[in-house]
């Protein structure tokens, strides 16, 4: 016979009653344990059945799909270099007797760099006018000789054999004083070379010998190194796809009429953006087979100098505009192994779970290609408690109010 547990609880008595060989005595602690068990268990189911009256659809943060004109930005990492550079070279050996530029300031082409002592280079020189000289004395004698075997010759006086004879003299007498016409322009040249000028004008950098060093051709190291700084120029690395991609593009935009390179920005160190745009100037030749990326080079144009090579800054690039691309928060979008899926809420506040083909991102948003239409509610937190088909408690993301039905 089964009892009910409110039978127990009225008849426990006989239950934890015993006989014992002074009589029939009741045991209160056990009776106490029971009256608590009992309790409780009626008071578990009755709390029990009230939170079942209790639940209701889970509260989600929803918001509107966003249909605007998207410009698609990109950003690499690059580095900046003088759009020209040059070392600047000792072509003479000798001792640095001064240093005749403000290193770090704006130099002009031809601008006296450094001089080179020139003592042994100007006693080089007139050695060499010497020798010049007396060349063209011997030049003149054998010339006069060949003149007066010539008339000899012609008046049947001198054999052929003097003639000629005088003429060899004469013409090496002629090669003579162009080898020391040679020799004199070789000592002023590297008299001149003794003063060391600024091959490009651009910003001079900090010199590496001091007055006094012996500088030549074979140091390792240049004395400075000029960069042309304005126009400066930018160099970054992009992936293969990357560059397939954007070419494929500008191919695209350029197939009904051509359109102009897409504007070239950079973002210095300290998150500030520079307020001049640049332009593409070169794309190297080559993938990097060790990377999989290709350089590419923009100038940019520097008047006040800030610039300076070596900088790194950010460069961000509009690679196109997505017409009337539709937009949806980040964080609304549930990225799976080989698929995206969101939650949409529909007019009767029903969840609908649905995989979209998702595009490019800007900033914290997403551009959905496929799957949603303009106007509808996804869900932006809470995706978790959503379940296909089942009713929600919409709540507006970005107001924080309830979000009406459509």
């Amino acid at each position: 016979m089964i009892r009910s547990p409110l039978f127990l609880s009225m008849n426990y008595r006989p239950i934890f009653c015993r006989r014992s060989a002074y009589g029939t005595s009741a045991r209160p602690w056990v009776d106490g344990i029971v009256l608590i068990t009992i309790v409780t268990v009626f008071s578990g189911c009755s709390k029990s059945g009230n939170d079942n009256l209790n639940t209701g659809p889970p509260e989600v943060l929803v918001t509107e799909v966003v249909q605007k004109d998207v410009p698609v930005v990109r950003e690499w990492i690059g580095s900046l270099d003088g759009s020209v550079d040059a070392d600047v070279r000792a072509r003479v050996s000798g001792y640095l007797i001064s240093q005749n530029y403000k290193e770090g300031t704006v130099v002009n082409k031809g601008d006296l760099l450094f001089q080179v002592d020139p003592s042994v280079y100007e006693a080089a020189v007139e050695q060499a006018k010497a020798s010049l000289a007396q060349a063209e004395a011997n030049q003149l004698q054998t010339e006069q000789t060949e003149q007066r075997e010539t008339q000899l010759f012609q008046q049947k006086v001198e054999s052929q054999q003097n003639l000629d004879n005088a003429v060899q003299s004469n013409t090496a007498a002629k090669a003579q004083v162009k080898a020391q016409q040679a020799a004199l322009r070789q000592a002023e040249l590297n008299l001149e070379f003794t003063k060391i000028t600024a091959p490009i004008g651009g910003v001079a950098g900090i010199a590496n010998p001091g007055i006094g060093d012996l500088v030549g051709p074979s140091d390792s190291n240049p004395l400075a190194t000029i960069s042309t700084v304005d126009p400066i120029r930018v160099f970054f690395q992009i992936s293969e796809q990357d560059y397939l991609k954007v070419a494929q593009e500008r191919i695209e935009a350029n197939r009904n009429s051509p359109a102009p390179p897409p504007p070239i920005e950079i973002i210095l160190a300290d998150g500030t953006l520079y307020p001049r745009q640049g332009k593409f100037s070169a794309v190297d030749r080559q993938v990097d087979n060790q990377t999989g990326t290709i350089r590419l080079a923009a100038l940019f144009p520097n008047p006040d100098n800030i610039l300076r090579p070596g900088q790194f800054v950010r460069v961000r690039v509009t690679v196109k505009t997505l017409p009337g691309a539709l937009l949806v928060p980040q964080r609304a979008v549930n990225e799976l192994q080989t698929s995206f899926e969101l939650a949409v809420v529909r007019a009767d506040n029903k969840a609908e779970i649905r995989t979209v083909t998702v595009g490019d991102r800007v900033g914290s948003l997403w551009v959905v290609e496929d799957g949603l239409k303009p106007g509808e509610r996804v869900v932006v937190e809470g995706l978790q408690k959503v379940r296909d088909n089942e009713l929600v408690k919409p709540t507006d993301w970005n107001q924080g109010r309830p979000a009406q039905s459509q």
